[in-house]
């Protein structure tokens, strides 16, 4: 498993590098102008050039088969007009695709960036980058990300949400974003699955991984 710890809301690897998770919320499909999208796309290039130099921005998109719960039967429902229990009456259960969007922000080192995967760390003179050990450095990335959040915060269709400790490993109620790896499922807590990989194959338990 490649991440040593969580620390103050922030995933630490064993290489020494230190992640900050966002949820992203995206407009809905077809809605954004040209003008809008114009917008979105400088607040990205701006934003993105505030990370020093080394950073790993990953974006991730989940699609994942559901099977819709109306609304009629909950206390969300109780005040929804006769159009609108139609419409969840004629959309229950009926599968889609539930889309999730999350951001992560990696602050890595030369070294890291330019090392192949057969190096082993023996061949360093010490086990920790140099970066990673200076606090003014990391404090310089914190606040980097401090910056770019506020970024695209500032625009009128994206939004972001810093994920916090108990979003990423869960608590004892509910799973959080890492349980989500070994169970491709969004219920609370899943039960572990099966982990299998393959040339041309992921599975977890019985749903397949598509990449």
């Amino acid at each position: 498993f490649p991440l040593l710890s969580i620390e103050q809301g922030c995933m630490v690897s064993k290489d020494a590098d230190i992640t900050v998770a966002f949820r992203v919320e995206l407009p809905e499909l077809f809605t954004v102008t040209s003008t809008e999208y114009e917008a979105m796309h400088s607040a990205w290039h701006k934003a993105i050039k505030v990370l020093p130099n080394y950073t790993i921005v990953h974006k991730q998109d989940w699609f994942i088969k559901e099977n819709y719960q109306a609304k009629m039967n909950s206390q969300q429902g109780s005040g929804l007009s006769f159009l609108a229990k139609s419409s969840e009456r004629h959309f229950n259960e009926r599968p889609f695709l539930h889309h999730s969007v999350y951001l992560f922000l990696t602050k890595t080192n030369k070294q890291r960036m330019q090392r192949q995967s057969n190096f082993s760390s023996l061949c360093r003179g010490h086990l920790l980058p140099k970066e990673i050990t200076d606090k003014e450095e990391v404090v310089k990335f914190m606040e980097a990300v401090d910056q770019f959040e506020r970024i695209i915060n500032d625009t009128e269709q994206i939004r972001l949400s810093r994920m916090t400790e108990e979003d990423l490993v869960g608590t004892a109620e509910k799973g959080g974003l890492l349980d989500r790896y070994f169970s491709l499922s969004e219920e609370g807590h899943a039960s572990l699955e099966d982990i299998r990989l393959g040339a041309d194959l992921v599975r977890i338990g019985d749903n397949r991984l598509c990449l």
